[in-house]
């Protein structure tokens, strides 16, 4: 049984409004505008396809949309800082007015984050956890947006390539530990901070599993909890092999344990089915109570 604890409140500043996280998980919806993410790689290239998503996804329920144009998935290449901004700066400004909900933006370019909160974005979702690019820090100092905080094993293009830790939960320990180091000494704020376990990021399939059996033990840190488990291959495994479309149901039951373990904040693909998922889970925590 997954060991359930009592999730801490925070008070997230963004500069259009304070999301209070704690109070129930928040879900935060996927849009990727690349050609070649594993999931959904190529149906929002265009721009108008892109924000006609964005709309729907704020619909479905969700309570912050996070943008990105650089494919993440294992064996993926980097590509430069213009062409992820050809791909995500004209949806940004066309949702500008029209989406109510933050938008996030998922990148490891300091340039990317700087440009898309310029144009309206509130939240830097960095799976480099300020590694990738040294101007990281300065910009998130400066612009005073939150940052998620992503612990990976290597990069994308190799992380899955191993050798994956020994001990995952300590792995993750001493990353986010550095990560909050790099973070204080460049003088971003600890109220600023998420932390993202990393599922799927240089973690085999069993610990994948062992980190969301383990979550509570991500809060000592005294961060909200960011967890991404949506449609990835540790759940298409655990299945027979399903293809990324046809692992809602598995998703679901990770969301729900993400949910029991701690999780300020899923993010997800399935934003309709996942709310749904998110506000039973939430019932049950509460009777609990």
């Amino acid at each position: 049984m997954i060991h359930t604890i009592q999730r801490k409140k925070f008070r997230l500043r963004l500069p259009s409004r304070t999301l209070v996280l704690g109070e129930r998980t928040l879900v935060m919806g996927v849009l990727n505008i690349t050609p070649d993410s594993f999931s959904d790689g190529g149906k929002f290239l265009d721009t108008e396809k892109a924000v006609s998503r964005a709309l729907e996804i704020e619909r479905d329920g969700a309570d912050i949309l996070d943008i990105g144009g650089e494919s993440t998935r294992p064996g993926s290449a980097a590509i430069s800082a213009d062409e992820q901004l050809a791909r995500i700066l004209p949806v940004v400004k066309k949702l500008s007015g029209k989406l109510k909900i933050p938008i996030s933006v998922d990148t490891q370019s300091a340039t990317v984050a700087r440009v898309a909160i310029e144009a309206g974005a509130e939240i830097i979702n960095d799976i480099s956890a300020l590694r990738h690019d040294p101007q990281m820090t300065a910009i998130a100092k400066s612009s005073r947006v939150p940052i998620i905080l992503m612990h990976m094993r290597g990069e994308p293009r190799t992380m899955q390539y191993g050798p994956f830790a020994r001990d995952v939960m300590k792995d993750i320990a001493d990353g986010f530990r550095a990560a909050l180091r790099r973070a204080q000494n460049a003088g971003i704020k600890h109220s600023q901070i998420l932390l993202d376990p990393g599922i799927g990021f240089g973690k085999n399939y069993k610990q994948n599993f062992e980190i969301l059996a383990r979550l509570p033990e991500v809060s000592k840190f005294g961060c909200p909890i960011v967890i991404g488990t949506s449609r990835k291959a540790f759940i298409g495994a655990a299945l027979g092999n399903l293809p990324p479309e046809e692992r809602v149901w598995g998703t679901a039951a990770t969301v729900a344990a993400s949910i029991l373990g701690g999780a300020h904040v899923v993010r997800v693909h399935d934003v309709k089915e996942m709310s749904q998922v998110a506000k039973i889970t939430e019932r049950t925590l509460a009777a609990r109570k």
